[in-house]
C-alpha cells in the first residue's frame, strides 16, 4: 500500500511537471509565433508596429571576442537598434571540409550576445562579401581547382562548393532567425553583384538555396548601388527578395529610393540604404582617409527624420589582424594597391573602441533627434597603456631557420613556378628556388607576372644560403626586370626569390587573384627551370596557430649552424649587410613586463623607423607594418592578446630595422608616417 501511495505520488508530481513544462513550451511557441518581422505600405513591420532600421556593420571578425560585447554596447549607445555583419567563408572554411566556428569565428555566440543585448541582426552570408576582406571572402584554395572555377556565376562546380557550405553555415544560423525567437530580421543573398555581372541563374540558385535552410518567413535582400544599371544586374524582386541600394554619403537618398522601388514589388520597397559609408577605406602609401562629422551627420539627418532606414557602413571598423586584408585594383591588375592592417575607417567608433570624437557624437545627436531612441549614457573610456620603448634582439634571420618553419613534406618541385595556391601556402609568404648559370658582369633577371612583391637574393650554390646577396625588388605595380651582379661563381647561381602576399582583390573584375610567380622567370631571356618552392606557415588568428614564432626562434638557437655561429664581424662584412644595415628578412624578439591582469591595457606598437614586415604578440599576428610607406605607423594591440608577466614580440622584418632596433608601445595610434611624411 505504502508502495503504491508512493507511485502515485511520483505519477502526480510527474503529471504536474508535464502540464507546468507543456505551458512553458506552449508559451513559446505562442510567443515565437507572435515573432514577425516584414515589409508592408514601403515600410518595415516587427510584431505588428512599424519600425525603423538604424543599424550599423560591426563585424566579428574584425574584433577579438573578449571585446564583442563592448562593441555591440558602444554601438547601442550610439541609437542603433540593429547590427548588420558579414560573414566570411575563408574564415570557417580554412582548408576543404576543415570547418572553423571557434575564437574569431564563433558566429553563433556573436549572434547571440546580439539577442541579448537585445539587438537585432542583418546577416550578410555571401558567398561573396567583398568588405576588403582577402579575396571578397572566398577561400584560396577555389582557385586551385581545375578546370579555374568561374566564381560569382552559375558554374555548376563553384556552385556545389557554395551548396556544401551553405549546408553546414545556414542550419547553424536558422534557429536564430526572429521568427524563431532569435535576432535575425534579415539575410543578404550576396553583394553589390549589380556592379559585377547579370547571373540571374546564379542569384536564383542562391535564393533556393537559402530558402531551404532558412525558409520562408525571413526576408531576403540583396544590395547594390543607386543606378539603374547595377539594381536592374543585381535586384531578383520575382524571388521575392527584397532590394536595398548604397551610394555616395551626400547623394541626394530620395531619388535613389524611389528608382528603388522599380525594383521591388509594389508596397515591398522600404527605403533603406544598407551602406551609409561613415567614412572610407585606405591603402598603404595613402592618406587616411577621413569624412568631416558635421557633413556625415547631416546626410544621416536627410534619411532618418524621413522614415527612411540606413546601415552605418562602418559603425566600427576593426582590425584586418592576420593577413586577412584585402586589395583592389584599378583599370588592369597590375595597379594593385594593398589595404592597410587598420580597418578604423574613419567610423564613430575608432579601432580602439573610443567613441569620445567628434562624428560619434554627431550621429548619436542625429539619431535622437530623428528616431527619439533615448540617449543612452556614453560607454566609459577604454583603457589604454604605454609600456614604453621595448629594445629587440636579432635571433635570426628567415634563412638560419627555414627547415624549423618550413615542413620539409610541403616542399614543392616543379619544372615551372607554381602559385601560391598550389603550392599549399594560402597566406602570407612563398620562397622560391632554383639555379642558373652566371654570365659577364652582371644578368637580368625578368619575372613577368608577380603577386604581389617579391625580394631576390643570390648565391653562388657551393656556398650555400648563409653567403647569398641581396639582389633587389621586383612589385606587382611597378614591375621592371632587376639587373643581377656576377657573384663570379666557380659553380651555378642559386637564384631565392621570397614572395609576399599582401592581401587578395577583393572587388571588381579580378578577384581571381593569385598570389605568387605566375609567369616563367627568365635570365638573360632564358627561362630557369626545376623551381622548389618552400612554404613559410605563418598562419592567420582564424585558426588554430600553427606557426609560434617564440617557440620556433627559440629552437632555431640550438640548430646545427645557429646565426651565432658567424662572428658580428663575418656578418657585417658579408653582402648581406649594407652599411652596417641588413638587407634581408630577420626575426627580432622584444620582451615587455606587465605586472598584474589588471595592468593589462590596449595599446599601439609604433614602428618608427622600420621598413615592412609582419608582427606577432604573445604568438599572435597582430598584422603587417609598412611605415617606410605609409601612412599606418602602429598596430593596435588589444589588452586581451596581453597577459601578466613576461609579453614577448617577434618582428619579422623584411628589410632592416631601425637604427635602435626598439620599438614603442604608446597609447595613440600613429598615422603620420611615410615617404612624404
Amino acid at each position: 500500500m505504502a508502495a503504491t501511495g508512493r507511485s502515485f505520488r511520483n505519477l502526480s508530481l510527474l503529471l504536474a511537471l508535464s502540464m507546468s513544462l507543456g505551458c512553458a513550451l506552449a508559451s513559446s511557441v505562442d510567443n515565437n509565433a507572435s515573432r514577425r518581422f516584414w515589409i508592408e505600405n514601403d515600410a518595415f513591420w516587427k510584431d505588428g508596429e512599424q519600425f525603423q532600421i538604424v543599424g550599423g556593420d560591426v563585424h566579428y571578425f574584425r574584433i577579438v571576442p573578449e571585446y564583442w560585447k563592448d562593441r555591440l554596447l558602444r554601438a547601442k549607445a550610439l541609437g542603433l537598434n540593429t547590427i548588420q555583419t558579414y560573414v566570411p567563408w575563408n574564415l570557417h572554411e580554412p582548408e576543404p571540409r576543415s570547418w572553423e566556428f571557434r575564437g574569431f569565428a564563433d558566429i553563433e555566440s556573436y549572434l547571440r550576445l546580439a539577442h541579448e543585448l537585445d539587438m537585432l541582426v542583418m546577416l550578410r552570408v555571401g558567398p561573396y562579401i567583398c568588405g576588403e576582406w582577402d579575396l571578397g571572402g572566398f577561400p584560396p584554395w577555389l582557385l586551385t581547382i581545375k578546370p579555374a572555377l568561374k566564381l560569382r556565376s552559375s558554374d555548376s562546380t563553384y556552385l556545389s562548393l557554395v551548396e556544401r557550405w551553405w549546408s553546414v553555415l545556414l542550419p547553424k544560423v536558422a534557429p536564430l532567425l526572429y521568427s524563431n525567437g532569435g535576432p535575425i530580421i534579415m539575410v543578404q543573398i550576396e553583394n553589390e553583384f549589380g556592379s559585377f555581372g547579370n547571373d540571374k541563374r546564379y542569384l536564383h540558385y542562391l535564393v533556393l538555396l537559402a530558402r531551404r535552410y532558412l525558409g520562408n518567413d525571413v526576408i531576403l535582400y540583396t544590395t547594390d548601388g543607386g543606378t539603374i544599371g547595377t539594381l536592374k544586374n543585381g535586384s531578383i524582386p520575382q524571388d521575392d527578395v527584397f532590394a536595398a541600394v548604397d551610394f555616395s554619403t551626400g547623394d541626394n537618398p530620395w531619388p535613389i529610393f524611389r528608382l528603388q522601388k522599380q525594383y521591388n514589388f509594389p508596397g515591398k520597397s522600404a527605403p533603406l540604404t544598407a551602406e551609409f559609408y561613415t567614412g572610407w577605406l585606405t591603402h598603404w602609401g595613402e592618406s587616411i582617409a577621413t569624412t568631416d562629422a558635421r557633413s556625415t551627420a547631416k546626410a544621416l539627418k536627410d534619411i532618418l527624420c524621413r522614415n527612411g532606414s540606413a546601415v552605418l557602413y562602418m559603425a566600427h571598423g576593426g582590425t584586418n589582424f592576420g593577413f586577412y586584408n584585402g586589395a583592389n585594383t584599378g583599370q588592369n591588375e597590375a595597379e594593385y594597391k594593398a589595404d592597410l592592417t587598420s580597418y578604423d575607417y574613419d567610423a564613430p567608433i575608432k579601432e580602439h573602441g573610443d567613441v569620445q570624437n567628434p562624428k560619434y557624437k554627431a550621429l548619436r545627436r542625429v539619431i535622437h533627434e530623428c528616431t527619439g531612441t533615448p540617449l543612452r549614457p556614453l560607454p566609459a573610456k577604454i583603457e589604454r597603456g604605454n609600456y614604453g620603448h621595448v629594445k629587440l634582439q636579432k635571433v635570426a634571420s628567415l634563412f638560419d631557420i627555414l627547415d624549423k618553419i618550413c615542413d620539409p613534406p610541403k616542399v614543392a618541385v616543379s619544372e615551372q613556378p607554381l602559385s601560391m595556391e598550389l603550392s599549399g601556402q594560402m597566406f602570407g609568404f612563398l620562397l622560391y628556388f632554383s639555379e642558373y648559370q652566371g654570365r659577364g658582369p652582371s644578368n637580368i633577371l625578368s619575372i613577368p607576372k608577380v603577386h604581389d612583391r617579391a625580394q631576390v637574393f643570390v648565391s653562388c650554390s657551393n656556398d650555400g644560403i648563409r653567403n647569398r646577396r641581396y639582389a633587389g625588388i621586383i612589385e606587382r605595380w611597378s614591375n621592371k626586370p632587376l639587373q643581377i651582379p656576377s657573384l663570379s661563381c666557380s659553380s651555378n647561381t642559386s637564384l631565392y626569390i621570397l614572395v609576399e602576399n599582401m592581401g587578395r582583390v577583393n572587388y571588381g573584375p579580378y578577384i581571381f587573384d593569385q598570389k605568387g610567380i605566375l609567369s616563367s622567370v627568365e635570365i638573360d631571356g632564358i627561362t630557369l627551370r626545376h623551381w622548389k618552392m618552400y612554404p613559410l606557415s605563418f598562419d592567420a588568428p582564424g585558426n588554430l596557430p600553427k606557426f609560434q614564432p617564440i617557440q620556433q626562434i627559440t629552437n632555431a638557437r640550438n640548430c646545427e649552424v645557429p646565426i651565432h655561429a658567424y662572428s658580428q664581424n663575418k656578418l657585417r662584412a658579408s653582402s648581406f649587410y649594407r652599411n652596417g644595415i641588413s638587407e634581408g628578412p630577420e626575426f627580432y624578439e622584444g620582451h615587455f613586463h606587465i605586472d598584474s591582469d589588471s595592468a593589462a591595457k590596449d595599446t599601439f606598437i609604433s614602428f618608427r623607423g622600420w621598413n615592412k614586415g609582419v608582427a606577432f604578440v604573445n604568438n599572435f599576428n597582430i598584422g603587417r607594418f609598412w611605415p617606410a610607406m605609409g601612412p599606418q605607423c602602429a598596430l593596435y594591440v588589444p589588452a586581451p592578446i596581453l597577459r601578466a608577466g613576461d609579453n614577448v614580440v617577434v618582428i619579422f622584418e623584411l628589410h632592416s630595422p631601425n637604427r635602435e632596433h626598439t620599438i614603442n608601445l604608446v597609447e595613440d595610434p600613429d598615422f603620420t608616417c611615410g615617404p612624404n611624411r
